[in-house]
């Protein structure tokens, strides 16, 4: 369990001089050499590729669709503002984190960069709350986008059943079970075609924009809202006060394209699309909110589909919804598999021998990524419990994450900003330590909004937020791992 970054430095340095053949540039075996480590994955994603990766991981569209039940009960103006105000913040964390992948490009940067700038007392602790948070973040990131896909798939089924099917929770795991089982197989088997498929995944995201953006103002011609219902009518079907439920509204963008260590380029992408889609929504979508949240078809963007453009046209893009959101789900699968090789390969996991070996003829790390599928089968039982059980599934992506990218930005600021070595992309002298600030305190809100049950202050077993007792469990036994298995 003292591996990696856990090591000595020079005897990680010596490990870090063997260079692969054929697995990436001489130039980035020789930026990891200096980091400590020799190459052992394939670096074959181009930059267009890279692009597609977090793009489809994000997966716009059918994100924000999966999220309605935070931003509809906020009204109008917790869809189109809570998603505009968010994701400026959200863009502000992007450039705190540009900062730091810039300067340290690799597996695991996160934990890596927490360990580089925390201070000698701190660093080998936080290194182990940051991977196992980033970890746990990542697999609920797979957890909630196959769960998503499963409510889609479903609907499917009950618009053409003219609503007269109600699915089970367990038909629901079951659906989600296949997905994540399906997923493992495919990132283990066509490692060589993913970076290929991420522009395939990419153009999806944007033809199933362009169909929604054009078809809902087309099919809602006669009952589109005005500019006042859509920038000035709040709401509140929580409740909370109606400003904290403005805040919950903050979950979607926060959830959707809060996958801070991706490209800043990316996140302002998402940021402009996704204000025009919420636009689209809260113009096209009945002024019955409530009916949205109870829809029998089980998925409020369902029910937007279905009133503006009929049962025919709601099964044809509700169907490439749920199949975008599959590509967001094996996109994700292949990022948090790497994620938990890097922690292995640090000996920071249990297991950790086992699950650092690489295939060596595909040149992935298949044990990581059934590791992965076999802890997402687990976390996805709570979908049994109720459906707001099961949305833990993506607060607890959300909670999970926020301390692992919120706490190496931390450290660098409080700890390491001597040691800091600008990169190629840099806010500057003059920005760089504002920026970060910035970045934590919002980082810090969104663990608050991302623990609460969404339905208000007094929740049951069936209402209750189960993201806090998951994290809980994970941030404690992380730190007792690391002090006990010293």
């Amino acid at each position: 369990m003292t591996k990696g970054i856990f090591k000595d430095d020079a005897e990680r340095q010596a490990s870090s001089n063997e260079v692969v053949e054929g697995l990436s540039s001489e130039d980035d075996s020789a930026v990891l050499a200096k980091l400590g480590y020799k190459q052992e994955l394939r670096r074959n994603f181009t930059m267009i590729e890279v692009f597609g990766i977090a793009f489809s991981i994000m997966g716009l569209l059918p994100s924000i669709a999966s999220t309605l039940a935070y931003s509809l009960p906020a009204g109008p103006t917790g869809l189109v503002w809570g998603w505009f105000v968010a994701s400026g913040f959200i863009f502000i964390v992007g450039l705190a984190m540009a900062d730091l992948g810039s300067a340290m490009p690799t597996s695991g940067g996160l934990y890596y960069w927490t360990h580089y700038f925390a201070s000698p007392n701190t660093r080998n602790a936080l290194s182990f709350l940051v991977g196992y948070s980033n970890t746990l973040g990542l697999v609920g990131g797979l957890c909630s986008i196959d769960y998503g896909f499963a409510l889609m798939f479903v609907s499917v089924i009950v618009i053409a059943r003219d609503g007269e099917w109600e699915p089970s929770n367990g038909i629901v795991y079951v659906v989600f079970l296949c997905c994540v089982l399906v997923h493992g197989v495919l990132a283990s088997t066509i490692s060589k075609a993913m970076a290929k498929l991420q522009t395939a995944f990419v153009v999806a995201n944007f033809i199933l924009i362009a169909a929604t953006i054009i078809a809902l103002p087309i099919g809602r011609a006669t009952q589109r809202n005005d500019a006042t219902f859509i920038f000035s009518t709040s709401g509140n079907l929580t409740t909370w006060p109606a400003g904290f439920a403005w805040f919950l509204s903050w979950l979607s963008p926060i959830w959707t394209i809060g996958g801070f260590d991706s490209c800043v380029h990316i996140i302002g992408s998402c940021w402009f699309f996704g204000f025009i889609i919420c636009i689209v929504i809260a113009a096209c979508m009945t002024p019955d909110i409530d009916s949205l949240l109870s829809s029998p078809y089980g998925q409020p963007m369902a029910q937007i589909y279905y009133d503006a453009l009929g049962k025919k046209g709601a099964l044809g893009l509700m169907s490439l919804l749920f199949i975008v959101q599959f590509f967001m789900g094996l996109s994700i699968l292949v990022a948090v598999s790497r994620q938990s090789w890097a922690f292995s390969r640090d000996g920071a996991l249990p297991f950790s021998n086992f699950f650092r070996k690489v295939s060596t003829r595909l040149y992935i790390p298949v044990r990581a990524v059934w590791g992965c599928v076999f802890v997402a089968c687990v976390l996805g039982l709570l979908c049994l419990i109720a459906p707001a059980a099961a949305a833990a599934l993506f607060s607890l992506a959300v909670a999970a994450n926020n301390v692992a990218w919120g706490t190496p930005i931390f450290c660098r600021l409080v700890w390491g900003q001597e040691k800091f070595k600008p990169g190629p992309v840099y806010t500057g002298d003059r920005f760089s330590q504002p920026i970060g600030w910035t970045a934590i305190v919002f980082l810090l809100f969104g663990i608050v909004l991302a623990m609460v049950p969404a339905a208000g202050p007094h929740p049951t077993a069936q209402t209750m937020n189960y993201t806090v007792v998951v994290n809980a469990a994970v941030w404690g036994g992380s730190l007792l791992y690391y002090f006990v298995g010293e």
